[in-house]
């Protein structure tokens, strides 16, 4: 889309001097650390290369194919994994996926019910004593009251299941090796999932990046040339892509290694349903420690995590059958139908890339491949999943010659801090779980001492083996602390620990589901939105009480850069459009920016100037009229003529809470306001109607800022 529709206007012609510069800058000496230079060859080019078929690169090929973008997906495993890993679905991904054709409503009808799910359970065993459990859900979860969704427990496999099919609907092909020609001449590429295929290579050519990638044929390697645009490492914690591109990780490496172990059991699913179901079951006694995942009690499925100290235990010492004995340990009798599905490894990080933009604006990274966190907290595919809502628009957008190419530069200024602020939390509240094993004698940091100890003591002088057993013995020792003889109530001692983490439970100081604060309440400092020069103080405030993470209490705002505060609101004539969410307002089927306004004669005169200077860039645009509840259609008919000869706007009336607040109130602010909101339902611009004094230059002003068309940083 390069025309230059509207001649005349400066913006207009920043917008395409924009695009045309970006295409110009792919010819000029190259900075990156790979090797670069020439062309493509006679490899395919493809507009969009995805690496990685996890969750976030799929629901990144929906969004941008949703957007009229063409795009490729590849992934180096033949199959998708079947290991369930991520399953808690936070609000804010939730909210997201109710606008992926109706990904949410799959998810909450196909989840286990959330009786079987809210609680984690502390225990000597499965059907042992209970020392405690906490219930993360509350009544305004089931209320909606922050949001119009609710948070859910669902397995990675089954979300991975259901992007397939979403993808399947608007016209994406999953190919396995064999299924496609490898011939220079196959170039019908695009819009497929191809299984098989690892990136081995990345070059930067003059017209964008020269991608090497071996196919896994039936056991036959075949190599073969991609040539892209734009490439996108979506490809996991291990990323190639990241690895390739030579961009570093920040951060603590190591904090913990595990053994995961994905088991089914029927007669366990059926008893922990009928007697302590929950979805967390971390179990303390002398013979065995772990900690469970239910992620479906009604199919009996489950993943165990346990700790191992490499080098005296090594994963090959986990086998089925040893996992199984572990097992009957923890649940406290033998389920005989016990079946171990699978068995991996993994470490523990909590590292953020140095970067997540680099060659030119060509390479990206999302998800896993940015940021490793701990699990605690669910942070990991949340975090990756909003990280490529923000990205698809802002590619959508520059690809179509609509935005400057540092727009995407405002991608890893607004998801970097947010990650890196993820990082913290996700170690905090991994240390809060840890606080539960320590009350009761087993401190963490005590068998990461003896461990070390051994490593520099006896680790060049006797054998593995024997190393293992003076390991084993000494953590037996420890466990003797969760025995029956000392956890009781009328040992003094355990009856001490056990006050204790009542206590800790009770206040809130372990391991959380939950973060409303953080979920729906983080807000961009900068990026593609215009800062409120007025409130840096407020913002800066904000930020530090943020920061010290002072309440979990979730505070609607209308801060520039914060999420689009969620309140039930009644389309007007009251047949139009019902009762939809605020969020709703922002189109899930296209690049659209809202105006949200109050009616009043400034206000409209702005909305004019926004749906006209839109109209100018090429972009979606609408206003919405928020009228107070009980307005009348006489009232509403108003806006038809403030507008005119505009009619993308729409009316509604507020549905307030019961604390009968109307929607200015709730964010705060006065009726005078205007709100810009992005695609992605960020808010990008707010002020005061009666501050803008010449309506179309200001709004000229915030769509030049949000598209970046005054910067052609790299």
């Amino acid at each position: 889309m390069l025309s230059i529709t509207g001649g005349g206007r400066g913006g207009l012609f920043s917008v395409h001097r924009g695009a045309l510069w970006w295409l110009r800058r792919c010819h000029s000496p190259l900075f990156s650390s790979l090797a670069g230079g020439g062309g493509r060859g006679d490899a395919p080019h493809l507009p969009v290369l995805i690496v990685g078929a996890g969750p976030v690169g799929l629901v990144l090929s929906f969004l941008l194919t949703k957007f009229g973008i063409k795009c490729t997906v590849i992934e180096k495993n033949v199959e998708f994994t079947r290991h369930p890993r991520a399953h808690f679905i936070n609000n804010r991904t939730m909210e997201i996926f109710r606008k992926l054709d109706g990904l949410a409503g799959d998810i909450e009808r196909s989840q286990p019910p959330v009786d079987l799910w809210r609680k984690f359970v502390y225990c000597t065993s499965l059907s042992g004593s209970v020392l405690g459990s906490v219930d993360h859900m509350k009544q305004e979860d089931f209320d909606k009251v922050i949001s119009p969704i609710s948070v859910a427990h669902f397995s990675q496999y089954k979300l991975v299941d259901l992007l397939l099919k979403k993808l399947e609907g608007i016209g994406f092909r999953t190919c396995f090796p064999g299924e496609i020609g490898y011939s220079t001449q196959d170039l019908v590429l695009e819009s497929k999932i191809l299984m098989g295929h690892e990136c081995t290579s990345l070059q930067q050519t003059d017209e964008g990046i020269l991608v090497g990638v071996s196919v896994n044929n039936g056991g036959r390697i075949i190599e073969r040339k991609l040539h892209c645009g734009l490439l996108l490492g979506t490809d996991g914690a291990r990323s190639t892509v990241r690895e390739l591109a030579g961009i570093s990780m920040e951060g603590e490496r190591g904090l913990q290694k595990l053994v995961s172990v994905h088991f089914l059991s029927r007669d366990l699913g059926r008893y922990l349903s009928s007697q302590r179901p929950g979805m967390l079951f971390f179990v303390f006694n002398p013979g065995a420690i772990g900690v469970l995942v239910a992620h479906d009690l009604e199919n009996g499925e489950f993943v165990l995590q346990v700790p191992f100290y490499p080098p005296q235990q090594m994963f090959e010492d986990f086998s089925a059958k040893v996992c199984e004995q572990i097992i009957v340990k923890l649940v406290g009798w033998g389920p005989a139908d016990v079946h171990v599905l699978d068995i991996k490894p993994w470490a523990m990080h909590a590292e953020v890339a140095e970067k997540y933009i680099c060659c030119n604006n060509r390479v990206i990274l999302s998800g896993d491949a940015a940021h490793r966190f701990p699990p605690a907290g669910g942070f990991g595919m949340n975090t990756g999943i909003q990280d490529a809502h923000n990205l698809a628009w802002k590619l959508s957008l520059l690809l179509n010659g609509v935005a400057s190419p540092s727009i995407l530069q405002t991608y890893e200024s607004e998801r970097r801090p947010v990650a890196i602020f993820n990082t913290e939390l996700s170690v905090e509240n991994f240390k809060a779980a840890m606080s539960i094993p320590t009350t009761l004698g087993l401190d963490p940091t005590v068998a990461n001492s003896v461990h070390q100890v051994i490593n520099r003591s006896l680790g060049s002088i006797i054998p593995r083996n024997v190393q293992k057993a003076v390991l084993e013995g000494l953590f037996s020792l420890g466990r003797a602390q969760v025995s029956d003889y000392i956890l009781n109530e009328k040992n003094p001692l355990g009856s001490l620990r056990l006050a204790r983490l009542r206590s800790i439970l009770d206040e809130g100081k372990s391991l959380q589901l939950q973060f409303p604060a953080e979920d729906l309440g983080f807000y961009y400092e900068e990026g593609a939105l215009v800062p409120e020069a007025s409130c840096e103080e407020t913002q800066e405030g904000g930020k530090l009480q943020h920061s010290k993470r002072a309440s979990r209490e979730y505070i609607p705002s209308a801060k520039v850069g914060s999420r689009l505060p969620h309140m039930l609101v009644r389309g007007l004539p009251a047949s139009s459009e019902g009762v939809l969410s605020t969020l709703d307002l922002v189109s899930g089927d296209e690049l659209e920016f809202v105006l949200i306004i109050a009616p009043a004669k400034e206000s409209y005169e702005i909305a004019r100037a926004t749906l006209k200077i839109a109209d100018e860039l090429k972009l979606s645009a609408k206003a919405c009229v928020m009228w107070p509840q009980g307005s009348t259609d006489a009232e509403v008919e108003e806006s038809r003529s403030e507008l005119a000869p505009w009619t993308n706007f729409i009316d509604v009336e507020e549905v307030p809470r019961v604390s009968g607040s109307s929607w200015w109130e709730m964010c705060r602010i006065s009726r005078e306001n205007v709100l810009l909101v992005r695609p992605d339902e960020h808010i990008a611009w707010r002020t005061e109607s009666d501050r803008v004094r010449d309506a179309e230059s200001e709004i000229r002003r915030v769509f030049s800022h949000i598209l970046c068309l005054n910067s052609h940083r790299v």
